[in-house]
Parts: C-alpha cells; structure tokens; sequence
C-alpha cells in the first residue's frame, strides 16, 4: 500500500498549529548575515513571532556564523563538496533542519539552488528573499543586470521557494527608485536597507498564517 500524497503547500502553517504561536525557524546563510540580523533583531524586539533554531552554513567561517553565535543561535557548517551528490547534501541539509523542529526555512545569502528533495522535506515551507522586482532579473548580480538594463525602479522580492531558480510565489515587493549616478555597489545597498524591512515582515505574515498560495499569487488574509 502507496504511502498518502502530502497536499501541495498553501502558504499555511502546519494543522493544528495555533497563529502567532512563534515560527521555529532555520535559516541558511553563505555569507555576511546581514538579513539574518535583521530576521533576529526583529525576534528581540518581539516584532516576530520566531525562534531561530539553527543557522546553516555552507562556506566556513563566514560572517553570518559568528552573527548567529553573538546572538545565542546554534550555527553549523554544512559543505556540499562532502558529499557524493546534490541530492544527498540537500537531504543532509533539511535533516539538520529536522532535528531541531524547524517548520520554516529561510534562505538569507545562501548561494545553492535547492532540489526536490530539500523542497519536500520542509513541506514547501522555504522562503528566500532576492535583491530585484522578481521575475526581472533573476539570478547573481541582480543590480548590475538591473543598471545594464536601464531600469528607473529596482527593488527586492521576498517569495516561496520552488525548483528553478528564483521563481516561487511572490509574497512581498518593495521597489527602489535608481539614481542617474547609481552604481551596482549603491543600489546594492539600498535595496538591502529594504530587503532588511521586507523579510521579517513575510516571516511574521507567515508566522500569523495570513498568506495562502493561489496559482501563482500569494494572498494576504485579513488580521483576525
């Protein structure tokens, strides 16, 4: 007898869990951390209800690993070049998720696509927030693609994460004006200063179990 088939993720929390109970959350970094902070600010002010229970690296010594240590948050290193296969270290990485209860995962500078087999672990519970008004430019050096185009507004996205790459449901947008002087490194700075803004704010919705995918569009319930 066939194993039941777990419905498509909705953008809900999981059954039976009360909103606004806090998020247990794991977040994977390859860099600086700067979203991170932002994500555990936003924790230590009480604007988000979320426990940070695990930041993952896949890069050694990184900045974002000392940003989750000065903030009491359990850090480890995960590199994929340990590992035989792209499948087997995404598994490795939900399983690390898993066993410290994480229910959603947030990718803050992690600079891997992610498979099926992570996405189906986490029950589509990922999110990842990406410095362009998604779907335009995709992918590394959004900024520089978006000053080589000419666009006048730039921006960032915070969406659900799928299989291809930067192209999940689409849950919060922030649009940044571009200056005449504008260079990749300014406007790189100015989007961040958003994307600090913007990715607690879609973690908190969640946290709340106000968002619902429909197709393509991510839904914002009422506050009850």
């Amino acid at each position: 007898m066939s194993a039941p088939t777990r419905p498509p993720f909705d953008g809900s929390r999981p059954p039976g869990v009360p909103p606004g109970r806090p998020v247990p959350l794991g977040v994977l970094v390859s860099g600086r951390g700067s979203n991170l902070e932002a994500i555990l600010a936003a924790v230590e002010r009480g604007e988000l209800p979320a426990e940070v229970r695990l930041v993952l690296s896949d890069r050694p010594g990184v900045r974002a690993l000392e940003v989750a240590r000065s903030h009491g948050v359990p850090a480890e290193v995960l590199e994929r070049r340990k590992f035989p296969e792209r499948d087997a270290y995404d598994r490795a990485l939900a399983a690390h998720l898993l066993e410290r209860g994480v229910e959603l995962c947030a990718l803050a500078g992690f600079l891997r696509l992610l498979g099926p087999g992570f996405l189906e672990a986490l029950g589509g519970r990922v999110m990842n927030v990406h410095p362009s008004l998604l779907p335009a430019f995709p992918g590394l050096e959004a900024q520089r693609q978006a000053l080589e185009y000419g666009v006048r507004i730039a921006g960032c996205t915070v969406h659900f994460v799928d299989e291809a790459v930067d192209h999940g449901p689409i849950i919060l947008q922030a649009a940044v004006p571009v200056g005449d002087e504008e260079t990749p490194e300014s406007l790189a700075e100015r989007i961040l200063r958003e994307e600090h803004r913007l990715y607690p704010e879609a973690i908190r919705l969640y946290a709340l179990d106000r968002l619902r995918i429909r197709g393509r569009r991510v839904l914002q319930l009422p506050e009850t």
